[in-house]
């Protein structure tokens, strides 16, 4: 081959290169595809998500206030978010609008408390964190690893961090990337849906008021048209609703409003139970004891028959929260000191399902132990919190005493593990009032009895006080705190979020509570062997690159050497 031979075969090469290179953008201008190679396909929007998406008929803007400079890890959430948003506009087009701001930007303080001040406002809760530099110095920053999604001038907040206690920071990241699609999502949904969904707090029989369920109330208002009510004995005066939640009753339900609820469940309707079969009062706990007696709701025949079987006794367990106690001698100044409180369980949800993964730790107080029973067969059960592996159980009536906390708990006492505390049922349930005379219950209406019910479900949880905020008394009056937030730790539990996804569950047409499912593996180097390989990894990756390219460049230059080393002049 001569030169002019080869100089024309390069030019041909060349031309073809160029038109295959203008054909692949034409087409990929008209015909827009994307591959997901990730194993975990973190980058594939499930089909709940596409739907919804696809059906935005105006713009969503979402203002993500996690920006600036951040450690590694909240970089790592900053960017997942963004691709999530990413992946939202390749459907969504220009109705998904987004901006990430950084709340700290301000070199005026006064500035920057009012920014933190009006997010906070708004729903958004802020993270402190230690920053450190070169020089060994430390300093706190805070972050909002949160956003707002506005549409039609509404306005949600979204939370995006998992703060688990009991997990390291590594995987409470991990576990917030993998919720981003949904909480996301389930704003967007809860913003667009054109018909809101009736829940009620069912009134009557004792339950926590207005106030005590405060927070968790503004927190459903956001998805949900929240009421409250008694039922009155009058059957049908629930259909309206899709759900109902029964908040700590602490006085007996009469038949006929026993049955209302029956017939309720029977025609599909959702209930969420959070009930006490012993009542503590812990007022008296102040002066140093309290006893635990027997709380007859008249309600056990009922769950009896649906599924499960609230026990009258209280759970101990070791891994639980603090009290504080005096402990100062008796005349001095008080010395009020954190100490472990037995009857108040911290219960991890370790279940894989969507209502209680990625949690942070539960805090319970005084609960009880629920059987699971075998019902009528057509009833699945599924145990969504538990207790530790070391839980000792109490028999109502008991005497409760501060004094406890001086003695050390015997191990061989707690030997019971994974006591149940919340479960969910599904399927098809017998009416409770078979076989029984109905005169007594049905207010005399005519009503067609249903003795099966339609497919539906139901959560029963055994602690009334998971649902339960805390009250400050102000000079303004009386404040809700946000619910699961411990005023002696200053911690912040997973109770708001639990019954947020026990809610949603429940009522979960679109199937969103899935994307709570997906999982993310999480990569982590072994510091141990990164520390004592340190050495090792950075000459492999500083020599071992220079090596590749001089031997690259060798075979190169013997090979083109090799091969025009007979092209005639």
């Amino acid at each position: 081959m001569n030169k002019f031979e080869l100089k024309k075969q390069h030019i041909f090469q060349g031309t073809l290169i160029i038109l295959i290179l203008l054909l692949i953008g034409f087409i990929s201008n008209k015909a827009f595809f994307r591959i997901d190679l990730t194993s975990e396909h973190r980058f594939t929007l499930s089909k709940e998500t596409k739907t919804i998406l696809k059906k935005l008929d105006d713009v969503i803007y979402v203002k993500v206030y996690l920006e600036g400079d951040m450690p590694a890890g909240f970089k790592r959430l900053h960017n997942a978010i963004k691709e999530n948003l990413d992946e939202f506009r390749v459907l969504a087009k220009e109705n998904i609008q987004y901006q990430f701001i950084n709340p700290s930007e301000s070199s005026d303080v006064k500035i920057r408390n009012k920014v933190y001040a009006e997010i906070y406002e708004k729903g958004l809760k802020p993270t402190n964190i230690q920053a450190h530099d070169k020089e060994g110095g430390a300093t706190e920053k805070i972050l909002f690893p949160g956003a707002l999604v506005t549409y039609n001038g509404i306005e949600i907040s979204v939370g995006f961090l998992k703060n688990n206690v009991a997990l390291s920071p590594e995987e409470n990241l991990n576990n917030s990337i993998q919720t981003i699609e949904y909480e996301l999502v389930r704003a967007i949904n809860s913003l667009t849906n054109k018909k809101t969904d009736k829940i009620a707090f069912l009134e009557g029989q004792g339950e926590l008021n207005e106030l005590q369920v405060g927070d968790i109330s503004r927190e459903l208002s956001n998805y949900y048209q929240v009421d409250r009510g008694t039922i009155n004995g009058k059957p049908g005066i629930l259909d309206a609703y899709k759900a109902i939640i029964v908040a700590k009753p602490s006085k007996p339900f009469i038949e006929a409003d026993k049955y209302v609820l029956d017939q309720y469940l029977m025609h599909g309707g959702k209930v969420l139970w959070l009930i006490d079969e012993v009542n503590v009062n812990t007022d008296s706990l102040v002066n140093g004891s309290t006893f635990g007696v027997v709380n007859p709701l008249n309600i056990d025949d009922q769950l009896f028959t649906y599924g499960v079987r609230v026990n009258p006794n209280l759970i101990q367990d070791v891994e639980c929260n603090v009290i504080p106690i005096n402990t100062a001698i008796a005349g001095n100044t008080p010395k009020w000191t954190p100490s472990p409180w037995l009857y108040f369980p911290l219960i991890a949800p370790t279940v894989d399902h969507p209502i209680s993964r990625s949690l942070n730790l539960i805090l319970a107080k005084y609960a009880n132990q629920i059987d699971t029973l075998k019902g009528n067969g057509k009833v699945h059960n599924t145990v969504l919190l538990k207790t530790s592996s070391f839980t000792h159980l109490v028999n109502a009536p008991v005497f409760i005493s501060l004094d406890e906390i001086r003695h050390t708990p015997a191990r061989k006492d707690f030997n019971k593990s994974g006591v149940p505390v919340a479960v969910l049922l599904e399927g098809q349930f017998s009416s409770a009032f078979i076989g029984r005379p109905l005169s007594n219950a049905n207010s005399g209406t005519n009503a067609k009895f249903q003795s099966l019910s339609m497919p539906t479900s139901m959560i029963i949880v055994s602690d009334g006080d998971i649902i339960a905020n805390e009250i400050r008394v102000t000079a303004n009056g009386s404040v809700e705190s946000p619910l699961g937030y411990d005023k002696y730790t200053k911690q912040t539990f997973g109770n708001k979020e639990f019954i947020l996804n026990a809610v949603n569950y429940l009522l979960d047409a679109n199937g969103l509570m899935n994307l709570r499912s997906k999982e993310y593996k999480l990569r982590i180097l072994d510091k141990t062997k990164l520390k004592d390989e340190k050495l090792k990894w950075e000459l492999i990756n500083t020599i071992v690159p220079v090596l590749l390219l001089l031997g690259f460049g060798l075979l190169y230059h013997f090979m083109r050497k090799r091969k025009y080393s007979g092209i005639a002049n």
